[in-house]
């Protein structure tokens, strides 16, 4: 492995990182983002992500739908998308739990997401969870 940059890291960012990556130009949401459009991380998703980010950016930004649609290809451009089997019921918050789902049947590396009770887990399964800052230091120390 190349120093800085683990090229065979899997993650999994929850739904406020693809909404900061897009409503916040130059946020370290989007520069994690863009880590994932480059390659230089493997970034997967799921419906269940993709359908939470759509209903946040609709209801906290009053995007179009147009709008939200373009945002949505540029995830699933970057992202593999994936179907989990499994699952999981471990937080209160089900949109919480879809995240898991994902990071589980993507045998991700990592969770990347500003939310509270995920951070509290520190991991889950083994698979890390960070906040994007810690993300980024990772990526690039």
């Amino acid at each position: 492995m190349s120093q800085g940059i683990p090229c065979g890291l899997k993650a999994v960012f929850d739904s406020s990182v693809f909404i900061s990556a897009f409503a916040i130009p130059g946020s370290k949401s989007e520069e994690a983002f863009l880590l994932a459009v480059r390659g230089k991380v493997s970034l997967f998703t799921s419906p269940a992500i993709i359908a939470e980010t759509a209903n946040k950016l609709r209801e906290k930004f009053d995007l179009s739908d147009n709008e939200i649609l373009l945002i949505l290809k540029q995830i699933s451009k970057a992202a593999e998308v994936i179907k989990p089997k499994e699952k999981i019921e471990v937080l209160e918050d089900s949109p919480d739990n879809r995240i898991l789902e994902c990071a589980v049947s993507a045998k991700a590396d990592l969770i990347v997401t500003g939310d509270k009770h995920l951070l509290k887990l520190k991991n889950y399964q083994g698979i890390g969870i960070a906040r994007v800052a810690d993300f980024l230091r990772t990526i690039s120390p």
